[in-house]
């Protein structure tokens, strides 16, 4: 998806009337979707998260920049910056996992990071004694 200089301007104003952390979007105020599983969104200033409900109570958290460099929207989410977006939208208790999926399931339409949420803590997970 290429902006134009000008809807690029657009859209950093846009961001920067954004809050600096994540807020809670109103369901009110998303745009129209047909993803019946999408059941949060939150938005600062440089993310955008998704939360979509998944099977057998696994979450999906689907996090992106809302920066455009001009041709695509902006890459480079750290761990750093995913453990912050997810503490910030509320689920900063649990474990998530990042799944890099055999070669024939690649799917890379976008700049977009997915964070997996189990229903409970994972038991092969590092834990703090």
């Amino acid at each position: 998806m290429s902006l134009s200089r000008n809807e690029r301007r657009a859209l950093n104003r846009s961001n920067q009337s954004q809050p600096r952390y994540l807020a809670q979007v109103p369901r009110a105020a998303w745009p129209a979707h047909n993803q019946p599983s999408l059941i949060e969104v939150w938005r600062s200033r440089h993310y955008l998260v998704q939360v979509f409900d998944e099977a057998e109570g696994v979450q999906r958290l689907s996090v992106c920049r809302t920066s455009h460099n001009g041709d695509s929207w902006v890459d480079q989410i750290t761990w750093d910056e995913l453990m912050q977006c997810k503490r910030e939208c509320g689920r900063g208790d649990r474990d998530a996992l990042e799944v890099y999926p055999a070669d024939r399931d690649v799917v890379n339409v976008a700049n977009m990071r997915h964070l997996w949420l189990p229903p409970a803590p994972v038991p092969f997970a590092w834990r703090k004694r």
